[in-house]
């Protein structure tokens, strides 16, 4: 069956291997798809599996804290983590899990977790009458990251890991970082060293 992969018997794509991570007529890194993970709000941690690339529950927030923005991951990258380079897509609207949506860096916050760098690309959504008009970051009310800063701070510290979150950077560092994202994906897929592929 076309698309169907080995082990699976229906037509499912693989999100983090098989959506391209650019928009027709617009840049990349700059503009890019996003899949959500985590919806505004919640207090689920939903994280994809990488071999199946269904969405699995990892846990409940631990505290009276919720997620800031929609949350999730570019397409065919790959982060200093080991995991798909994070995004956060603000909106005036939920996004629900394994939506596929059209983003546009704004900025990049950068956490230290267990002595790893942590990237978390600020976003807009694109078709977002509000939020899109906002360019760069520092464009944002302070308050929108000082509760983002707030949220990963509190949630880390109540699971007993130690997190150090710095200030958001301009959308020039949150590209860079992309790209490097899209070429060590790339250098690692080659090498047949992805997670979820033959």
């Amino acid at each position: 069956m076309p698309g169907a992969r080995r082990g699976y018997p229906h037509a499912m794509i693989h999100p983090w291997h098989e959506v391209t991570p650019g928009i027709e007529g617009r840049s990349l890194p700059e503009y890019f798809r996003a899949i959500i993970e985590i919806p505004r709000g919640s207090s689920n941690k939903y994280e994809l599996d990488k071999a199946s690339g269904l969405l699995m529950l990892d846990r409940v927030l631990s505290s009276a804290v919720y997620y800031p923005a929609n949350y999730g991951f570019i397409p065919q990258t790959l982060a200093e983590d080991d995991d798909p380079l994070d995004v956060l897509v603000y909106c005036t609207e939920d996004i629900p899990p394994l939506t596929l949506c059209q983003a546009r860096a704004v900025g990049m916050m950068t956490m230290t977790d267990q002595d790893k760098p942590d990237h978390k690309i600020v976003a807009v959504l694109v078709q977002d009458p509000i939020y899109n008009e906002f360019e760069k970051a520092s464009s944002f009310p302070k308050h929108i990251f000082k509760m983002l800063k707030r949220f990963f701070e509190d949630y880390k510290q109540l699971e007993g890991k130690g997190v150090e979150v710095d200030e958001i950077l301009p959308a020039e560092m949150a590209h860079a970082v992309i790209d490097d994202a899209l070429a060590r994906y790339s250098r690692v897929r080659m090498r047949g060293g992805m997670k979820g592929l033959m």
